[in-house]
Order: C-alpha cells, then sequence, then structure tokens
C-alpha cells in the first residue's frame, strides 16, 4: 500500500521499505540511517482515485557524517552473492528499455519470487536534487512480468542529462537484494 524510500543526499545510502498501516492510522516501519542528510519518499496510489503519488520530506540525522564516496559507474554489482548486469542506457527525454539480468555463482537465476506483485522494483534517483523515478517491470507487457528471471525488464524515462544512481530490489530464495548501479 505504501512504499517508503529513504535515500542519503549523497546517494549512499538507499532503504526501500513498506510500512505497517497501524489501527491508530499511523504508518511505522524501522529505518537504520547512518548520520547525515536523507530525503524521504512517500510513493502510493489512494484507493479513491488509483493515481500515484509521491511526497517527500528531508530529514537529518545526528551523529558524525563520513562521506562515502560512490563507485564509478559499472554495467554489473554484486551484492550477497548475486550478480546483476544492467543492459541499455538511460537517455533523458527518451523511453529506455532496461533489462537487468540476474545471476549466482555464473548461473542464471530462473526462480526469482514475486515482491509486492512483481519480480523486481527498480528506483531511478538524480544525483544534485534527487530527482525520483520508481518503475516496475512488465510495463510493455501490459504490467506483467513474462518470466521469474533470469532478466527482468523495465521502462524508464528520464527527464533531463545528469547522474542518476540505480537500485533494483528483486527477491530470491525468500530474501530481498537490492543491486546498485
Amino acid at each position: 500500500d505504501l512504499h517508503l524510500v529513504a535515500v542519503r543526499r549523497d546517494l549512499s545510502g538507499f532503504q526501500h521499505v513498506h510500512p505497517t498501516l497501524g489501527a491508530d492510522g499511523v504508518w511505522r516501519t524501522p529505518l537504520d540511517l547512518t548520520p547525515g542528510s536523507w530525503r524521504l519518499f512517500a510513493d502510493f496510489a489512494p484507493a479513491a482515485d488509483g493515481k500515484n503519488r509521491v511526497l517527500g520530506a528531508d530529514l537529518a540525522v545526528a551523529g558524525t557524517f563520513e562521506p562515502v564516496p560512490l563507485p564509478a559507474p559499472a554495467a554489473t554489482a554484486e551484492v550477497d552473492g548475486y550478480a546483476v548486469v544492467l543492459t541499455r542506457d538511460l537517455h533523458a527525454g527518451a523511453a529506455a528499455e532496461l533489462t537487468l539480468s540476474v545471476s549466482r555463482d555464473g548461473v542464471p537465476v530462473t526462480d526469482l519470487q514475486p515482491y509486492l506483485g512483481a519480480f523486481g522494483h527498480l528506483v531511478v534517483l538524480r544525483g544534485g536534487d534527487l530527482g525520483y523515478l520508481h518503475v516496475h517491470p512488465g510495463a510493455e507487457h501490459g504490467g506483467a512480468d513474462p518470466a521469474p528471471g533470469p532478466h527482468v525488464r523495465f521502462v524508464a524515462e528520464v527527464p533531463t542529462p545528469g547522474t542518476y544512481r540505480l537500485f533494483l530490489d528483486f527477491r530470491h530464495a525468500d530474501s530481498v537484494h537490492t543491486a546498485e548501479f
């Protein structure tokens, strides 16, 4: 019902969680945030009209801020023993079909598990102002994934040139993993 994305302003920290709505009408979820400046995005579609909305808020986390340099751009990300390969690049003002291919120990993963109704969630954030895009796979297939891996396809369009960081959440072996590009 609600995606909550927390990203550190320097793009070195990222969490995509799903709060629970309490009987008192308050959404709650734990976050593990390092010191620094963070941006929170609440991403939801009210039942009244079904239109997607995103609300943002800034949050300062007290403590000693330690800058973390971002890795150099790469088409492959390693996470929890998985290798994820990104094909195609984003181009401002044009839709791009991005394919992310998941493997483990050199073997393609063909049994991804649905995570909140999809085989993957892709969050794209622009460096500087943190322009936000949340994409579900299969838009070119009527909103459904054609297969549970190894390829997860997204259609994404970024509005302006810039530096973007991509975060892919996928579920396998009953665990959610986040690959960063």
